[in-house]
Formats: structure tokens, C-alpha cells, sequence
């Protein structure tokens, strides 16, 4: 039963491949549920990147963020500690805390979790419709820096270094 002045929420329930895929920063992203779905609750996004793959090291500042690795290894940098985190690992990225990630392994697949929603705003605005349910190929161009500075500062994330580990 909805609660009066509450708006009323529906299940979801997707299989393997369903959801709104993108094509972002040189992954497969496939959201899951958004703020559109889940009434500003949580964003949850399947991720598939190749080796090498990653974003630049940045802070979110709206949003707390946790990783759980479904197969693969990622290599994570938060707020100066590096975390290897093969297939079943759980990490927790908490909001104002400068981190990135490296994909480790061939390709990895992770699902993120973004508390509250509107990262999945941020994808959609660099990002583009996946033709397909696979890695961009690389004909699929990356933002430029002034696009992803722009569209940073509009959904409140920082963009502090390019991809890869700080050494």
C-alpha cells in the first residue's frame, strides 16, 4: 500500500542484458534501475570494460558508490589506497573521497551502485546508445575534456586526474 504524499514505486525485474545500454568512456554500461525508476533512490549500472579500461580519478560529491565485482579483476584507488579486487569482491567508494579504477584482467564486469540516483545522468550525457551489447569498438570517440569538465560540474563530480592508478 502507498503512503499518502509517497510516490508509489514499482518492482523491477531485469535479465542478463536488459536495462538502457551506453556506450561510456570506452565501456558497456547497462542501466539497471535510475532515479527515474527507483524515485531518486539509487542508480544501478551493469559495467563491462576491457583491460586498461577505467575513469579518471574523480569525487562525487552527491553520491556514495559501491562496486561488486561479478567477473574479472579491478584495480581500485580511493583516497590513496589501492584495493585489488578479483571476481566476488565488494568495495565502497564513500562520497568526497577522490578514487578511480583499473581493469586488471582481459575484461571485467562489475555492478555499481550509486546512492542517491543522478550518476546515471552524468552517462547519458557523455555517453551514447550502445548499437550493441559489447565494449565500443574503438571507431566510438571519448568525450573531450571540456565535455566531461562541463557535464562534471553540472552533476556534481570532480574530475581530478586522468584514468589509471596515481602513482
Amino acid at each position: 500500500m502507498a503512503t499518502l504524499g509517497k510516490a508509489a514505486l514499482s518492482p523491477i525485474a531485469l535479465k542478463q542484458g536488459e536495462g538502457e545500454p551506453l556506450w561510456f568512456f570506452g565501456a558497456l554500461v547497462i542501466v539497471k534501475a535510475s532515479g527515474e525508476t527507483t524515485a531518486g533512490r539509487v542508480t544501478v549500472i551493469e559495467h563491462l570494460a576491457p583491460e586498461g579500461g577505467g575513469p579518471p580519478v574523480h569525487v562525487h560529491h552527491r553520491e556514495d558508490e559501491w562496486f561488486y565485482v561479478i567477473e574479472g579483476e579491478l584495480t581500485f584507488w580511493i583516497g590513496g589506497r589501492i584495493i585489488k579486487a578479483p571476481t566476488g569482491s565488494f568495495v565502497y567508494g564513500p562520497r568526497d573521497i577522490p578514487h578511480t579504477f583499473t581493469v586488471t584482467s582481459p575484461q571485467a564486469r562489475s555492478l555499481v551502485v550509486t546512492e542517491p540516483a543522478g550518476f546515471e545522468k552524468f552517462m547519458r550525457a557523455l555517453g551514447e546508445p550502445a548499437a550493441a551489447h559489447t565494449i565500443p569498438p574503438a571507431s566510438v570517440a571519448l568525450p573531450s575534456r571540456e565535455q566531461i569538465m562541463a557535464a562534471a560540474a553540472e552533476f556534481g563530480l570532480e574530475i581530478l586526474g586522468p584514468p589509471g592508478i596515481p602513482s
